[in-house]
């Protein structure tokens, strides 16, 4: 049906036909999922007792707020939490991890990155490199140090031996901008293990980003005390139109509130102005919205796969991010994938991404995201730095059959490029 719409060649016309023919059972899996999560979500709405007086928000300094409180209940409850923050004022995700950072980390302590060097944006957050002048945790006396991977695998032993007097063991689970594949919750608990054996005391923290719903259960139920993501990615399922959260243990999630608003004040001021509804509907939405994502990246891999080029995660492999990584090994196939997906966006298909500079990125950053929410990475978007070997992140999806025709108009534009 998709050639009566888009013009595409005979050969990736018979390319489609067999990636949809192997990605059967990966779908039929991912819609297991997908069941499960929404139905523990209908449950966590139902047991909390949702009305409709719940999305209506507040203004000024909303010191009464049923309605924020009632939805970071249900969040709580859905991402086996103790307690949860689920705010609009979060700016990103780099800013909701931030936020979780300062709030627990004091100076003198010590993090440990369990897996290496974290995504690009957090660096300056840290004070690594030319981005640490600006209040970093460098500055406010909180040590960083961090354990390599060992063929492309947290290393046990490595984090066990640097976790012995630390603070915080922090865990990054989507690769970022990385050839690594994203950490499933058996390496989250076995990385958890291995540092509660040298400081049994120690803060095990979770970048959820690009990870919720992937699977049945969530990183603070297998190990993790806290963790942070973005409502513009997995859980605010394409409705929310910005935000973030964080979550897991409850005195934690207070000292992050504290630092969000001010000392002494923490969680119980902020307004919700007019998003709880959308906060809400899209956070009810996520699971299924998710599974188009994943379905999306299954298809990506399998698609470029049959094209010749080494996708990652393989299109059989367990999904515990939304993101496909495909090596284009060619600056201008890098440019026209990312080009392809653009022209195959519901907004701004017009525009031609050329790559540039963004904050806190090191490279020159191409970036497709015709989107409804700027940025968005739960709807279908590509993007990568401009190095070797010409890495494309392929991200999002929350209509499959769209979001299938965006992937081919890039494996179109790819095929064109001599």
């Amino acid at each position: 049906m998709i050639e009566q719409f888009f013009s595409l060649s005979p050969e990736l016309q018979e390319w489609d036909k067999r990636a949809m023919e192997l990605c059967a059972e990966p779908f039929a899996r991912l819609e297991r999922i997908k069941e499960y999560n929404q139905l523990k979500m209908l449950r966590a709405f139902t047991d909390c007792g949702v009305g409709a007086q719940h999305l209506v928000g507040s203004t000024g300094y909303g010191n009464t707020d049923p309605g924020r409180d009632k939805l970071e209940e249900v969040f709580a409850r859905v991402m086996g939490a103790e307690a949860a923050l689920m705010r609009q004022s979060f700016m990103s995700g780099t800013h909701t991890l931030c936020v979780a950072l300062f709030g627990v980390l004091r100076p003198g302590d010590r993090m440990v990155s369990a897996v290496g060097r974290p995504y690009d944006t957090l660096l300056g957050v840290i004070g690594i490199g030319e981005k640490s002048g600006y209040g970093s945790l460098k500055e406010w006396g909180v040590v960083y140090d961090e354990a390599p991977l060992k063929d492309g695998k947290p290393d046990l032993e490595e984090i066990e031996r640097r976790c012995a007097g630390a603070k915080m063991c922090y865990i990054q689970r989507s690769r970022g901008y990385s050839s690594r594949d994203a950490l499933g919750l058996d390496e989250i608990a076995a990385i958890a293990q291995a540092a509660r054996r040298a400081n049994p005391e120690i803060i095990v923290m979770v970048d959820n980003c690009y990870g919720e719903f992937t699977q049945m259960k969530e990183p603070v139920q297998v190990g993790a005390d806290l963790m942070a993501g973005s409502l513009i990615k997995n859980p605010g399922g394409g409705i929310a139109p910005t935000g973030g959260y964080i979550c897991g243990r409850a005195d934690l999630v207070e000292l992050c509130a504290h630092r969000l608003t001010a000392p002494g004040v923490g969680g119980e001021i902020g307004c919700t102005l007019n998003v709880l509804r959308e906060l809400f509907l899209g956070l009810y939405y996520a699971p299924g919205v998710v599974c188009e994502a994943l379905k999306t990246s299954v298809y990506a891999s399998c698609l470029m796969e049959q094209m010749g080029y080494a996708a990652t995660p393989n299109y059989l492999a367990d999904r515990n991010d939304i993101i496909t990584s495909v090596a284009t090994q060619n600056p201008k196939k890098m440019v026209a994938l990312c080009t392809g997906v653009q022209a195959g966006s519901p907004v701004d298909s017009f525009a031609a991404p050329e790559p540039g500079d963004m904050p806190g990125y090191d490279d020159p950053v191409i970036m497709a995201a015709g989107a409804f929410t700027l940025g968005s990475s739960i709807e279908l978007s590509a993007d990568g730095p401009m190095r070797e070997p010409y890495m494309v992140y392929m991200q999002g999806g929350i209509n499959f059959h769209a979001a299938r025709a965006g992937v081919l108009l890039g494996a179109q534009r790819m095929l064109e490029v001599e």
